[in-house]
């Protein structure tokens, strides 16, 4: 690994196969993977739809450049807007290309509608966005931001979840509102009754846009195809990634008609919407895109959240946040989250330590009951470790 550059906190674990919910390495340890590539395995490991679409696509067509038309990404645009509120789709390749195209499309139909003046982006405290400097900017983490100003002008921050505070800067410059359903790097953090409803009255009332950060919430995360489809919020703008592709690398920002402001020259990507790509986001969507699968995710999700709420009540101070298979513990003490975090690796079940104090878990949206009960069982385990004392076992239908 000397040769790779290292801007990643590594675990010694060294993965070189994986199966379903499980990952294996070359000693033949086994690893129930509690986090899915940070919510991006969405089928898991090795899934044979996505596997099989993949490898007869490689054999084809992997890549032509968007100068030609390419068929398979008109169709997966199509089953992404037959099943969501928006129109068009600009397709990428990563998180942070999604948000950086929501952030020209946001400024280029304010200018051209209302002029230069109307050009500033509101995010919130503890988001993440990306780490390109459009997206850098908007993540109002400052310890992200360290060390690589100046930041890009025309971006303010509002507290998560502070109407007031958004009222209070939002105005006849704004061009957009850029928030997350649900906070994922930040610590899984959900916003408070009326929050993404009173930002969607702001965008109407000062004529700008609300666009949705899904780019961890989407592709059947929280239970819903989007997340916005489960709060009865509908965004102007939505960025996706991270489990659009299972795995291969794959951005969309998706917005309704009458703001698609982007024509040719604006914007593109060279590898974006790629046949090798489509064909990953067309078996994605073939699998999760199913009312079944997603009535089944949601289930999954109430009842690991259930569980872990009942085990916060013997953790003084402890909280469980977020929905459907995006879930947050968060021990509200460093020392507690990194003790139960090792016991978990040490256990053989990966989850991921956020904030400081919150442990994340992001399973593949395939996981098994039976899995759910293991990887509960280890945590309580860690947790009555940590705590030095019993903790009844939660029940898990």
């Amino acid at each position: 690994m000397q040769a790779v550059m290292e801007t990643y906190k590594r675990l010694g674990i060294a993965p070189t196969g994986g199966e379903g919910s499980w990952l294996f390495d070359r000693e033949g340890n086994r690893y129930l993977d509690f986090i899915g590539g940070i919510a991006t395995n969405s089928l898991g490991h090795g899934h044979p739809d996505l596997v099989g679409a993949i490898q007869e696509q490689a054999g084809k067509l992997i890549h032509c450049s968007n100068l030609y038309e390419i068929p398979l990404q008109a169709e997966v645009a199509e089953m992404l807007t037959g099943a969501t509120d928006f129109d068009r789709v600009f397709f990428c390749s990563s998180g942070a290309e999604s948000v950086e195209a929501a952030i020209k499309l946001s400024r280029k139909y304010a200018h051209d509608t209302y002029g230069p003046n109307k050009h500033e982006i509101l995010t919130f405290s503890k988001s993440f966005h990306g780490r390109t400097y459009g997206g850098l900017t908007a993540t109002a983490q400052p310890a992200l931001r360290d060390g690589f100003g100046p930041m890009l002008p025309g971006m303010v921050h509002a507290p998560f979840g502070d109407l007031e505070a958004a009222e209070a800067l939002v105005g006849p410059q704004t061009a957009a509102v850029l928030v997350e359903p649900i906070q994922g790097e930040g610590g899984v953090n959900e916003p408070p009754e009326g929050f993404l409803r009173g930002l969607r009255g702001l965008c109407d009332e000062h004529g700008a846009l609300l666009i949705f950060d899904e780019v961890q919430t989407g592709a059947g995360r929280t239970g819903h195809l989007y997340a916005y489809q489960g709060v009865g919020v509908v965004p102007d703008v939505l960025t996706s990634a991270k489990g659009l592709g299972g795995g291969f690398p794959v951005g969309a920002m998706m917005v309704k008609e009458e703001y698609a402001a982007l024509g040719p020259g604006n914007h593109g990507s060279t590898f974006g919407g790629n046949p090798l790509a489509m064909a990953a986001v067309k078996a994605v969507l073939g699998v999760v895109n199913d009312p079944a699968f997603l009535r089944e995710v949601r289930f999954k999700g109430t009842v690991l959240k259930n569980a872990l709420e009942k085990l916060a009540e013997q953790v003084p101070g402890a909280e469980v946040r977020g929905e459907g298979l995006l879930l947050g513990f968060d021990f509200g003490d460093a020392g507690l989250a990194r003790e139960v975090f090792e016991h978990c690796l040490d256990q053989g079940v990966l989850v991921n330590l956020v904030g400081g104090t919150t442990i994340r878990m992001a399973p593949p949206l395939t996981v098994s009951r039976t899995e759910v009960r293991a990887a509960l069982d280890t945590f309580r385990g860690g947790v009555y470790q940590a705590v030095e004392e019993t903790v009844p076992e939660a029940a898990v239908a």
